[in-house]
């Protein structure tokens, strides 16, 4: 997708099943080891860059979210959470100097 005139990945969360946060964190980590080979394995290897950008959207626990930030920043240099009362992603992690920590992009 495209989002304020940068190309960025999408990625939707949400609760699923009732469970405690210790099988929570296990699942999500599957999820998205999952997503990733099944990408690699359609694309091969992808290389991606300090300034490629991960979205992510959608409510999670804090436990939960940072399996979620740990997965992604170890392909993307960039990723930005949804903030629905700011309107808009606010970078949550960056190794990019052109979008640091704090940084809000416009949904």
């Amino acid at each position: 997708m495209e989002i304020a005139s940068r190309k960025a990945d999408l990625y939707k969360v949400g609760f699923g099943a009732p469970a405690q946060n210790d099988q929570i964190v296990r699942d999500a980590e599957l999820a998205l080891a999952a997503i990733f080979d099944q990408i690699e394995d359609d694309l091969g290897p992808v290389t991606r860059g300090i300034d490629d950008l991960a979205l992510v959207n959608g409510p999670a626990s804090l436990p939960v979210a940072v399996v979620i930030a740990n997965s992604l920043l170890q392909r993307y240099g960039v990723v930005a959470v949804f903030d629905p009362k700011m309107s808009g992603y606010v970078v949550s992690a960056s190794s990019s100097p052109a979008m640091p920590v704090g940084m809000v992009i416009p949904a």
